[in-house]
């Protein structure tokens, strides 16, 4: 072997083992110029057509924003000082448009410096309601959509802490505000705070399997902050700026008004808190008042939920899904489960739907019973209403057509389907606003209709159904084949024959349509935004479909690298980029989803941006994970993860694109998960890239993604797809990165600290970057630019300049099973 000289061998040291102290820093022009590229607007729409309205905002936060203050409570992430959620996304500008006009205009009035959320249209859609957060907290503004100008309605003193913030009244003339208490408390700083005793948790015996939740409350000092964050006042707000106050103060959480506006629904979080699960499991009351704010009926009183059935299936006993029918006035709808909320408890039926009528205080009436978990009712009319449930653990799912005034009539069955198995998806019911100004189905008769996404094996082509109520049959009113271009189908208006749609290619942005289907007018263009990343344009791009070793069928997205001549065939370095999903069948798991036609779109997170340094990139590359019958998917996880990874990296070395040696993978969250086992578990890879990702499944006990065996139950499975218990196997240069305040279920920062750490003892080649105030998806620019450095520079230095093995003197490297 070579000898290393002895200044080399130091500095080698050095560097494997030291700490980098590094400022932010930026990618190559190549990949800065699509990430600073103006983005086109949000679009909303008022259903007549008649208006459309632009939200713009910023793509990034700063990381100046990502550093104002940030209390993390029962699963909320709280600016104290604003009293809105922390991570809030804001835009910062609206212009309106008249269909069939030129070009938008800017809505006057803007608020200085605006941080706009909460978007809420009236009753009758001719205005919007919106939060503006200032320094100093959260205001509510009005958009009149004929005056196109926005107008200040109250000052900043609303508390949009818990969300559901605004709720017009059916007249449209007031709105219904959380606001701060005035007598509300000082916060306890709990980092000063001197403690006056020890943080007690006690069990009795039963059983709490709960997955790990983050952002949790740890003491008396977070209760207390938690109590004071969450309490508002309700008041009604006129849109002349005068106000009442409506209920006096409490932690009010979800706000929902009847269709004919006479009741009000609310729902506010009480104690006992919890420190095992989110404030949304706390003991809870719903009540209904009147739109005077009287109160009419307690209807439902909610325990702390710590200890539900196991099971993904598992719910609570008695009255839950608690809402309004939409087709009436004032009925309360609501379920409860016959199967004591266990799933392993074998029943006929496992829920039961009820309907309470005001003034609710007659007892509730049965509508119909359920296979599976309830999921949403579709309300039509007196007698038609569609009803939805599903079952995870097969992944059934069915939808009943049944006549709510006749609870003798058994429901028929429409749909009887594997939620996954996208080929049968016969599409999405068809929905108009009411005269109460909800949404119900949109009748004409005995027909309803469909808009489906038309996903097939031999390509997707979106539909429009007419469906026979009476029948059942369908008649096909409309197929989207549009060569070269990819058609979303987004709402059709039956009295006016009128289907909006927006339109993209791989080098068009996504522009909105409108179309006639009866009448087969030409499409009339309602936006022109233009594609703002231009150096993608010409990349090509196709779906490319290939077999695993079993004989599945997988799919992927191929992007080869710009200027590439398919006609010479040079070999270049890959990126495969993919995430693992879990199936009960082969015939679900082997169906594509990917559309070539699809708008080019380099997010954040994308491998995209590396086309335009040389590289191949297979993006959205299928990773199925099968368990059929009684066998679990995951108790083959790492075989079929590696025979995935084997058949893509075959798939496009066969087409002669590619070398193979110079493969990296890459993957966040379950993806990195995946690319750790990968690189664990195979010699397939150059070097790998992951992202916020878990590595030690013990630290996730009572269950993760999809798997419901608790660690107990299944130790093997466990230990086997935990990377962090084969981190000795490692070989592969890994980079790992993660945001230090990540709040996703499972992966804790902890997870890549400790991986890191084992890695790191055991001589692997890996680095860790911590992206400050970060949580599981990143979101300030300077971020987001040091995170595509960090990548662009690992996939230089080991995949693109990767040297030749036989130019080095290596031990043989361990073997991996």
């Amino acid at each position: 072997m070579k000898k290393i000289p002895l200044i080399l061998f130091l500095l080698l040291m050095i560097t494997g083992f030291s700490q980098e102290n590094l400022s932010y820093q930026k990618p190559s022009k190549e990949i800065l110029d699509l990430v600073d590229a103006p983005l086109a607007p949000s679009v909303l729409m008022t259903d007549d057509g008649k208006y459309m309205v632009f939200l713009y905002r910023d793509y990034y936060k700063s990381i100046e924003e990502l550093s104002e203050t940030e209390l993390r409570l029962a699963g909320l992430r709280i600016n104290p000082k604003t009293n809105i959620g922390s991570r809030t996304n804001y835009y910062n500008n609206i212009k309106l448009k008249k269909v069939g006009d030129g070009e938008a205009m800017q809505v006057n009035n803007m608020p200085e410096n605006p941080r706009l959320a909460n978007f809420s249209w009236s009753p009758d859609q001719s205005k919007i309601a919106v939060t503006n957060t200032t320094a100093e907290g959260v205001e509510v503004w009005v958009l009149d959509l004929a005056q196109a100008q926005l107008s200040k309605l109250t000052d900043a003193n609303v508390n949009a802490n818990m969300r559901d913030v605004i709720n017009w009244f059916k007249d449209g003339q007031s709105i219904l505000v959380k606001m701060l208490p005035n007598d509300r408390k000082e916060l306890i700083d709990v980092a000063e705070a001197v403690p006056v005793g020890p943080t007690i948790s006690t069990n009795n015996g039963k059983k709490a399997q709960n997955r790990t939740y983050q952002d949790l409350l740890k003491n008396p000092n977070d209760e207390f902050n938690f109590e004071q964050l969450a309490q508002s006042e309700l008041y009604k707000v006129n849109l002349d700026g005068s106000k009442s106050k409506w209920l006096d103060a409490a932690m009010y959480s979800t706000i929902s008004f009847s269709p004919d506006g006479n009741y009000v629904l609310v729902t506010n979080v009480k104690k006992p808190f919890s420190y095992l699960v989110p404030y949304y499991r706390f003991p809870a009351t719903t009540t209904i008042y009147n739109s005077q704010g009287d109160l009419v009926s307690s209807l439902l009183e909610v325990p702390l939920i710590e200890d539900l059935p196991k099971g993904f299936m598992a719910v609570r006993m008695g009255i839950r899904e608690v809402s309004w029918r939409n087709d009436k006035p004032a009925s309360i709808v609501y379920a409860e489960a016959l199967d004591e909320g266990d799933p392993e408890k074998e029943t006929e039926y496992r829920d039961e739907v009820f309907q309470l009528d005001a003034p609710f205080s007659d007892k509730a009436k049965s509508l119909l019973k359920l296979k599976n978990r309830y999921y949403r009712i579709e309300w039509g009319n007196d007698e038609t209403a569609i009803a939805h449930d599903y079952w995870w653990n097969d992944r059934n799912t069915k939808s009943y057509l049944f006549d709510p005034s006749d609870a003798s009539e058994q429901p028929k069955i429409i749909a009887d389907r594997n939620y996954q198995d996208v080929y049968s998806d016969p599409g999405d019911f068809v929905t108009k606003r009411n005269n109460y100004g909800v949404e119900v189905l949109a009748l004409d008769g005995n027909n309803a209709y469909l808009l489906g996404d038309g996903f097939t094996e031999d390509g997707q082509f979106p539909f429009v159904d007419k469906m026979d109520l009476a029948s059942l049959e369908k008649t096909r009113l409309y197929t989207s084949k549009i060569e070269g271009k990819k058609e979303n189908l987004l709402n059709y208006d039956v009295q006016e024959d009128k289907l909006l749609v927006r339109i993209e290619s791989p080098s068009e942005y996504p522009n909105y349509y409108h179309k006639s289907l009866i009448k087969r007018k030409g499409p009339v263009q309602l936006t022109d935004f233009e594609n703002p990343f231009k150096s993608l344009q010409d990349v090509h791009k196709e779906v490319i479909t290939y077999k695993r070793d079993d004989g599945l069928e997988l799919s992927g997205t191929l992007y080869l690298p710009i200027g590439y001549d398919k006609a010479k065939k040079e070999k270049k370095p890959m990126i495969l980029w993919a995430y693992p999903r879990e199936y009960k069948d082969k015939n679900s798991a082997s169906q594509n989803t990917q559309n070539p036609n699809e708008f080019t779109y380099p997010h954040w997170g994308s491998p995209i941006f590396w086309v335009t340094k040389g590289y191949v990139v297979l993006d959205d590359a299928a990773f199925p994970i099968i368990g059929e019958g009684d066998e679990q998917p995951n108790d083959t996880f790492r075989s079929q993860l590696v025979a995935n990874a084997k058949a893509a990296i075959d798939a496009v070395d066969a087409m002669g694109y590619i070398d193979r040696d110079r493969v990296a993978v890459g993957g966040h969250s379950y993806g990195a998960f995946m690319v750790a086992n990968l690189l664990s578990h195979s010699d397939l890879f150059a070097a790998g890239i992951a992202r916020s990702g878990a590595y030690n499944r013990t630290l996730t006990p009572f269950g993760f993604q999809s798997e419901e065996r608790n660690y107990w139950e299944a130790p093997e499975v466990y230990y086997t797809m935990s990377p962090f218990m084969h981190a000795d196997k490692m070989n592969t240069p890994l980079l790992l990165v993660h945001g230090e305040a990540d709040n996703n279920s499972g992966t804790y920062p902890m997870q890549s600290e400790r991986y890191f750490n084992a890695l790191k003892g055991l001589g692997a080649t890996v680095r860790l970057v911590m992206l400050p105030k970060e949580s599981h998806g990143y979101r300030a620019k300077e971020s987001i630019l040091h995170l595509l450095w960090e990548q662009d520079q690992w996939l230089e230095k080991f995949v693109k300049q990767k040297e030749d093995d036989s130019q080095l003197e290596l031990e043989e490297p361990m073997r991996k099973d």
